[in-house]
């Protein structure tokens, strides 16, 4: 190798180590640098950490001695803006009610002049004490006095021959009403004459014999025969009278049977024509006193202790207004096993003749009478919306509905328990006219 080879091999080898050795230091520089650095981290964390600990027991000391007060201020602030909120709350309400309460009186106002109140027929009343009634109402049906009534038949076999009552005419007692020619009545009165002639001759014979005994001139025989003769003669006449007597018959000699009328009334049925066959039994005319009728009626058992002989009542048609005073005549003793119930009537004074057999009817029976402090009339109450009951009172410049609470009630008089004071002027008549009048100006405000 030369000279030269060798310098270049010894200069590269020294090139080399001169590398490693700045590389180790280097690496021991950047070390030392390492391990300087991390132990100042490690002593300046827990100060670091001191002083934030610090900064943050400053900042809580600072916030929690500051609120003490400014809690307090807000507080303070929040309710008193609460109170005005709660008072200006109250205020609205109660303005709001005030309104109301005044928008309802104008609604429940029915503004009317006097002229008007007139025209319309206002009427007023005061309110007072009062006797309520208590009914019970049963339904009846006006029917004849049986007691009155007579059912007219012939009583014998026969053919009408003439007829001289109209159906609805009004009768006298005994008056004629129908001829029939009977073929019985013709052999009761020849069986009439017959007696009669031998009642004659019988008593012809006993004063002959008579006068004779008394001469002494025939046998006393004699005349005891002649006398029961006349007996027996005599009795047999009254037998055919008697007969004739009990279908109605006179004494005449002809077939002619005569139906009269047995009691003064209205013939209220006729059932005979002329030339038309009948029997004893055949019904003819029907006369009935339509001055005195009967209300019937049917009272079932719960009613019955209210419904007693010489009990008063009030019969009202339900056909036309029509009423009449009573009492009852007569409960039935037994209830009916089919209906249930006991039959009842009312004997009515007809003198008009309004009441007509067959007319339905109302019968009120008085159960209870009370005494109370305030009612009205009760025309008066009205109900405007159909849930309140009201009575219009008077105030300035017209009526106003006031609201009533109401107690007993007998359909004529009812019974005020508040809404009212005793003495107090309401509209008795007229109240439905109010009515309407507010039921328009309801609607109208509503519009």
């Amino acid at each position: 190798m030369s000279e030269k080879s060798k310098f270049d091999s010894s200069l590269t080898a020294s090139k080399h180590w001169i590398a490693v050795a700045v590389i180790l230091a280097c690496g021991m520089v950047a070390g030392a640098l390492i391990l300087r650095t991390s132990g100042s981290s490690g002593a300046s964390a827990p100060a670091a950490a001191s002083g934030h600990a610090d900064a943050d027991s400053h900042k809580d000391g600072e916030h929690h001695d500051e609120p003490a007060a400014k809690r307090d201020k807000h507080k303070e602030a929040d309710n008193h803006a609460n109170g005005e909120h709660h008072d200006e709350r109250a205020e609205s309400v109660a303005r709001k009610h005030e309104g109301d309460e005044q928008g309802h009186e104008e609604e429940r106002l029915v503004k009317l002049s006097a002229a008007q109140s007139q025209k319309v027929g206002v009427v007023l009343a005061k309110a007072g004490s009062a006797s309520i009634r208590k009914e019970v109402i049963l339904p009846g049906e006006i029917r004849f006095d049986e007691d009155r009534t007579a059912h007219v038949v012939p009583r014998v076999a026969g053919v009408v021959a003439s007829v001289h009552a109209r159906l609805g005419e009004q009768v006298a007692k005994g008056q004629l009403l129908a001829v029939i020619q009977s073929a019985t009545v013709s052999d009761q009165r020849s069986e009439l004459q017959t007696a009669q002639k031998r009642l004659a001759l019988a008593k012809n014979t006993y004063q002959r014999e008579k006068q004779l005994w008394e001469e002494k001139i025939s046998a006393e025989q004699d005349y005891l025969q002649a006398r029961q003769a006349l007996q027996e003669a005599e009795i047999s006449v009254t037998n055919v009278l008697q007969k004739l007597s009990a279908i109605g018959a006179g004494a005449g000699g002809t077939s002619r049977y005569e139906l009269r009328a047995p009691l003064a009334g209205v013939v209220v049925e006729k059932h005979l024509t002329v030339d038309e066959s009948v029997t004893e039994s055949t019904a003819s005319f029907t006369v009935s006193d339509l001055s005195s009728v009967w209300a019937e009626m049917n009272v079932a058992a719960p009613q019955l202790p209210y419904v007693r002989v010489g009990s008063p009542v009030t019969v009202r048609a339900t056909a036309f207004d029509s009423s009449a005073e009573g009492k009852v005549a007569y409960v039935g003793a037994l209830i009916g096993e089919q209906t249930r119930t006991a039959p009842a009537r009312v004997a009515l004074a007809n003198p008009q003749g309004v009441w007509r057999p067959g007319l339905f009817v109302d019968v009120k029976v008085l159960a209870d009478e009370s005494q109370v402090p305030i009612a009205v009339d009760a025309k008066a109450i009205q109900r405007p919306d159909g849930k309140e009951s009201v009575v219009f009172v008077p105030v300035d410049g017209g009526y106003k509905a006031q609201v009533v609470q109401l107690g007993r009630f007998d359909g004529r008089t009812t019974e005020v328990t508040s809404g009212l004071k005793a003495g107090q002027d309401y509209v008795k008549d007229g109240s439905f006219m109010l009515k309407a009048e507010l039921g328009k100006a309801s609607a109208e405000h509503t519009h």
